[in-house]
């Protein structure tokens, strides 16, 4: 008998997951089983449209309706949450989802941006301990989790149904982005200075002194000729709260 029960439920899973490639459980009328699909993929589809509006608005609906039928039949989510659904989403995308469906080569990135406004709003990652007066150069400055930089092939702030882009910029897109004290998401542009050093403050657990000389090796510069711009930089980063102090 269960396992009667758990064939019919994984015949009709498949079906409304698949309708195109997957024969309909026995004794149940095409009409019920439309509604179940539409009930079941609808959701998903409303909730990707909402979390993508502007890769949606990008794409039409002739790109954007078999892109979401594929990952809705084809893609096996990790998490039961739909809360995290959109990031499967952009790990469906960036694992040849978008290749597949023949899309444009922004898809995957402008994907990737529009979902840290919402990782970031969600986020529930707590700062570590920190001294927030702590020395920047001889202490080790410690990036907040709610400040994430970040670096794009192409200019996905500026793509929507108005700016299509054929080719990449010969220079990224470098941004930031910041869950400020108002609980809003912030993006900012940041100089390749500026990016470099986040992400090294994001990588490697060293003092300011030792992150500013390697960005100096870097760009040619002499690291004692770099340590005053890279101090008022680091003063301005913890100004905005991007940088919290030094490591506790």
């Amino acid at each position: 008998m269960h396992e009667v029960l758990h064939d019919q439920l994984m015949s009709m899973a498949r079906y409304v997951r698949d309708p195109q490639h997957n024969a309909p459980p026995p004794g149940i009328e095409a009409r019920r089983l439309a509604v179940y699909r539409q009930l079941f993929f609808g959701n998903v589809e409303s909730l990707l449209a909402g979390g993508f509006p502007v890769l949606r608005a990008s794409l039409g609906p002739k790109q954007w309706l078999p892109l979401i039928e594929s990952f809705y039949a084809d893609y096996r989510c990790q998490t039961p949450l739909f809360t995290e659904i959109s990031g499967e989403f952009v790990d469906y995308l960036a694992e040849g989802g978008a290749d597949a469906q023949g899309l444009p080569p922004w898809v995957v990135e402008l994907a990737h941006y529009e979902w840290v406004e919402a990782a970031l709003l969600l986020s529930d990652r707590r700062e570590p301990a920190h001294d927030r007066k702590g020395d920047l150069l001889d202490g080790v400055p410690l990036l907040s989790n709610l400040a994430w930089p970040l670096a794009y092939q192409w200019p996905v702030s500026e793509i929507g149904p108005d700016y299509l882009p054929h080719e990449a910029p010969e220079q990224p897109t470098l941004v930031l982005a910041q869950r400020g004290a108002d609980m809003k998401v912030h993006f900012s542009r940041l100089a390749p200075l500026a990016h470099a050093l986040l992400d090294s403050l994001q990588e490697r657990n060293c003092s300011g002194r030792e992150h500013l000389a390697a960005l100096a090796e870097v760009i040619g510069a002499d690291s004692e000729t770099i340590l005053p711009q890279g101090l008022a930089l680091l003063e301005n980063l913890r100004a905005q709260g991007v940088v919290l102090g030094t490591r506790g």
